[in-house]
């Protein structure tokens, strides 16, 4: 497997925190309701980020349209291993498939999409390993909003401390408020299925 392909995240003994960003009127009812409800849309796949910085990378420090919110999502750990132990990569990949076909076959089976991209640094800027999103869908939504999720705490001030802080060149003081994330260790069937590297001790941002 590429050796560049490790899940960081803030995770306790029982649960692990991924990040979401909405818009107002979804993040209010999921903050009220401690999960998703409506106007969020169970038949959309929803894409959960345990890379803070990549949820920043993605939502322009939560200013892009429709990400203006940013939402941590505490869920099992348990919920999060069985997603990606039932998961498809959203591409190709030689070293986790025996064929294109199988892939694809794997793909019609699957209701989460795993996808790698470059990690992110407090600058935004691309390093040279991955973070992982997961895409959630069909029967994987449904067990996310009812049995896995565990709490949502809103961070977008947290962001936007964060912004201010690198933007004045703050860097260190920046770095403080940043969640501690730490290699999580997989399952070895999620470690397979995502085509994930082997479990490390960590890595330096």
């Amino acid at each position: 497997m590429p050796a560049d392909r490790h899940v960081r995240a803030k995770f306790s003994a029982e649960t692990i925190v991924v990040y979401q960003a909405y818009p107002s009127p979804i993040a209010d009812a999921a903050l009220a309701a401690g999960t998703f409800v409506a106007p969020f849309k169970r038949g959309r796949m929803t894409w959960i980020k345990p890379s803070f910085l990549w949820m920043m990378y993605r939502s322009g420090w939560a200013t892009k349209p429709g990400q203006e919110r940013i939402l941590a999502v505490e869920m099992t750990r348990t919920g999060f291993e069985w997603a990606l132990a039932n998961a498809s990569l959203s591409h190709y990949d030689r070293h986790a498939h025996e064929s294109a076909d199988a892939w694809k076959a794997e793909q019609r089976m699957s209701p989460v999409r795993v996808q790698w991209d470059p990690e992110r640094s407090i600058r935004l800027e691309p390093l040279p390993y991955r973070a992982i999103q997961v895409g959630l869908s069909g029967e994987a939504v449904s067990r996310y909003v009812e049995d896995w999720i565990r709490g949502i705490t809103e961070v977008t001030d947290t962001a936007g401390d964060i912004r201010r802080l690198v933007a004045a060149g703050e860097l260190d003081a920046a770095r403080e408020v940043l969640p501690d994330e730490r290699p999580y260790p997989l399952p070895e069937p999620a470690r397979l299925r995502t085509a994930a590297a082997e479990n490390e001790t960590g890595r330096p941002r």
